[in-house]
């Protein structure tokens, strides 16, 4: 308590509510559940039976009363005049959703993350102080780590498909992305500035000081080598977890931009929203961003719009708003996403031949059953963007504009002094404000700017590409 202060008992107060009040008032769960949402219900066979003129179907008693032993499943005819009724998704409703647990507990978790951070961002902004460990980087961090295990859940569903397509999709997608990451980290600085090598040249620097010391001065290329191909691997993993939310955003965007044909100013907010990410790319695209608004063009001078400080700021609140705006339409996605009932009803009525009953019944409650999971792949990236955002200004050493930024400069690492004899407590607060210096030593404010630039930047950059293939294959290849 001591250590921490007051972020200690909001953080718990957070936990607890989180908990208790989970069962009662959860975000997640009226995100889905607030009656916004209509959900497309399967016919029964008596209905599909009065549409296709036949009588209703006896049962396993009555038809082996009268000797018929045919097994043969119960079907009609493709074109009948099938229409789906409607009804609002409820909270009893969303209990046999598949994952829906897991959705709600993550969902209500960022959102409790985002208020702690937000509060320890004001204490930080008022109190100032100097010896507290700023809590909300931790719940940040969590919700970072907990974003990348929803995408391997997901993942790993598409693994286990008996099909096997979607194994094969995520494999290429996974490669692509591992040359795509290769030569991200090799393009210049001028080009795109994450910052990432000046960080990385002062951990080298401020490392080899400790390990001078110890005589494993000689592990330093194969330290930076292995940071190098570490941040390769977690890109391409990344790169195959968002495949999938990508394209899925593509096939809602499309059919939300169908849904709402006669309003404009929601179409506008749905283009907004779904370029978002290419924004956020070109915020860290030197040449026509930050040297654009430093150095503008006006006549033969040129002219400064906006200092360095100022753009890094503007930049961190263009992604909190896209993300908001990603949130604002979240109700047109999903419902667009249900809509897929609808739409595969009206192909199939296009379609000659019969159809098993069970098959219709099943197909349509698939897509509602899987709604959660939509909301995970939708929602999953704009909070670990969101995130990653947070922790590149707080770690960074970046500012909201509400008060002066502090130097990112990295700090010597010095070593411990020397502490007489003492008790045994005193030996480990000791030995923890040796291992916290150093380590703050090394892992500077300049060296958190480039990685989790870099990381803001890969998320946005890896649902360009797959939104931008989805809109390909949704519009050409899947309608030929």
């Amino acid at each position: 308590m001591a250590v921490m202060g007051v972020q200690v008992v909001v953080s718990l107060l957070a936990a607890s509510l989180m908990q208790k009040m989970a069962p009662h008032c959860s975000f997640a769960r009226w995100l889905l559940c607030n009656g916004s949402l209509h959900r497309y219900k399967h016919p029964t066979e008596e209905e599909l039976c009065a549409l296709a003129g036949k009588q209703r179907p006896k049962t396993k008693r009555d038809r082996r009363m009268n000797g018929v032993t045919d097994d043969k499943p119960l079907s009609v005819p493709r074109d009948i005049d099938l229409r789906l009724d409607t009804s609002p998704i409820t909270a009893v409703d969303a209990l046999v959703l598949r994952y829906f647990l897991d959705y709600q507990w993550f969902v209500d978790f960022a959102v409790y993350s985002t208020a702690v951070y937000v509060f320890t961002e004001g204490y930080y902004c008022l109190v100032d102080p100097q010896k507290e460990t700023n809590i909300g980087v931790l719940w940040c961090l969590l919700t970072v780590v907990f974003s990348i295990k929803v995408f391997f859940m997901v993942m790993r569903h598409y693994f286990r498909s008996e099909e096997g397509g979607e194994r094969s999709v995520c494999l290429t997608f996974a490669f692509f992305f591992l040359l795509l990451a290769m030569v991200a980290l090799v393009i210049r600085e001028d080009y795109l500035e994450f910052g990432l090598e000046p960080g990385l040249a002062g951990v080298t620097s401020n490392l080899e000081t400790v390990l001078k010391q110890r005589g494993w001065e000689w592990t330093l290329p194969l330290a930076k080598l292995a940071f190098k191909l570490g941040l390769v691997a977690l890109c391409s993993f990344l790169g195959a977890c968002l495949t999938f939310p990508g394209l899925r955003l593509a096939q809602t965007h499309l059919d939300a931009l169908r849904m709402a044909a006669d309003k404009p100013l929601t179409q506008v907010l749905l283009h907004v929203s779904f370029l978002a990410p290419v924004l956020v790319v070109v915020m860290w695209i030197k040449p026509i961003s930050r040297d654009f608004l430093l150095h503008a063009p006006m006549g033969k001078q040129t002219v400064q719009i906006v200092s360095d400080s100022a753009y890094n700021t503007a930049r961190l609140w263009a992604i909190v708003g896209l993300c908001l705006l990603r949130l604002a339409v979240t109700r047109h996605h999903l419902q667009a996403y249900l809509g897929l009932a609808e739409r595969w009803v009206e192909q199939m009525r296009k379609e000659a031949g019969r159809i098993a009953v069970l098959e219709i019944q099943r197909k349509i409650t698939r897509i509602y059953c899987y709604v959660s999971v939509v909301s995970l792949q939708y929602l999953g990236p704009v909070i670990l963007t969101l995130h990653c955002a947070l922790l590149l200004k707080t770690l960074g050493h970046h500012s909201w504009g509400l008060y002066p930024e502090p130097s990112p400069l990295p700090a010597a690492v010095t070593a411990a002094r020397p502490r007489p004899d003492g008790e045994e407590g005193e030996d480990v607060r000791a030995a923890v404000e040796q291992i916290t210096g150093i380590l703050s030593g090394i892992f500077t404010p300049l060296f958190f700017r480039g990685l989790f630039a870099f990381l803001t930047w890969w998320v946005a950059a890896c649902q360009v590409v797959t939104s931008l293939f989805g809109l390909y294959f949704h519009q050409y290849l899947a309608a030929s």
